[in-house]
């Protein structure tokens, strides 16, 4: 595969589109039956993708960042969002319930050890099913690091960010009335669960479109409406999470912790533009970390398609497969 340096598209640097050989929807208890396809090679080195959100959902271009030849690529939607059922639900809905749902799925596939590659919220439920898991993982791969801590919520969320769009952030903050916004998680939350459909949709829309809009370095800060259903699963599953402060013991649990992750290795890859989770993140753990390496990717914001994050993911899964297969 010719990856040509400076290309302007990411899909350049990715495998051709291929076709799952294995899908089903698993029963993880609570109510919840979650979406697991295969793609690649069925003998070839296993790696599980985990998507970001909570509640982005998997697509089939996350496929195209192995070799389909080495890797035998496991994606999954989570609790709530993409084909898992139900939908944009949080009941039996929270990071534990994940981690559970990621061991049961190596479990049911019948894999020892695996690579683990997730980007944003994927990284922060990376970083916690590595130190929950560590004999499982042969390998981390992050992107985009998201710790869950309140620091970083604060930035996205309390005016950080938006003073850099100050634009999109007052479309953003005119939706709540004044004497809510010192708390905008908490005056969203009240409108996504408020029962009304219309109501969640709507919120749901300007919580996405948020984010969306930042996410790219190329962006112009209008990214647009999501389709409703994507939206609604999306910013409802995304403010829970938040609202518990992920579910995690204390602030900052995962910086906490990060000595279980000794004799794992890791890849961070984090664009130096990244408006939606700054890049301290992740030279924070890599400063804790000893078996990791961190590059920077110049001009790039936190999208998984930023070209260069694309390229430079490619470039790690590469390695991955000539070393692990």
């Amino acid at each position: 595969m010719d990856k040509i340096a400076g290309h302007k598209s990411a899909a350049a640097y990715l495998y051709p589109p291929i076709t799952p050989f294995d899908q089903q929807m698993l029963d993880v208890g609570d109510g919840h039956r979650i979406y697991v396809e295969q793609s690649g090679n069925p003998d070839g080195v296993p790696v599980v993708v985990l998507h970001g959100g909570p509640g982005g959902g998997c697509s089939p271009s996350m496929r195209r960042y192995f070799d389909p030849n080495n890797f035998r690529i496991i994606l999954f939607d989570q609790r709530g969002c993409g084909r898992s059922r139900p939908h944009a639900s949080i009941k039996g809905n929270t990071t534990w319930h994940l981690i559970r749902d990621i061991e049961q799925i190596r479990q049911v596939l019948d894999i020892d050890r695996w690579v683990v590659f997730g980007g944003s919220w994927g990284a922060t439920l990376g970083l916690l099913y590595g130190q929950t898991h560590a004999e499982r993982a042969l390998h981390l791969v992050l992107r985009g690091v998201f710790l869950m801590t309140q620091a970083e919520l604060d930035w996205f969320y309390g005016g950080g960010a938006g003073k850099f769009w100050p634009d999109v952030w007052k479309q953003f903050t005119d939706l709540v009335p004044a004497n809510e916004q010192d708390d905008l998680i908490t005056a969203y939350n009240q409108r996504l669960f408020s029962g009304d459909l219309a109501v969640e949709t709507r919120y749901a829309r300007a919580w996405t479109t948020w984010e969306n809009s930042l996410a790219s370095i190329s962006s112009d800060g209008f990214a647009g409406d999501s389709p409703s259903e994507y939206a609604r699963a999306f910013a409802r599953l995304e403010n829970h999470y938040f609202t518990n402060a992920g579910f995690l013991e204390e602030d900052g649990q995962i910086l906490r912790d990060m000595g279980k992750l000794a004799g794992v290795p890791g890849s961070i890859v984090q664009g130096r533009y990244d408006m939606i989770c700054p890049p301290v993140s992740a030279q924070r753990i890599h400063d804790l970390w000893p078996g990791s390496a961190l590059k920077f990717i110049p001009r790039a914001g936190h999208a998984l398609s930023e070209p260069g994050i694309s390229a430079e993911l490619v470039r790690v899964t590469d390695m991955l497969g000539r070393t692990l297969g």
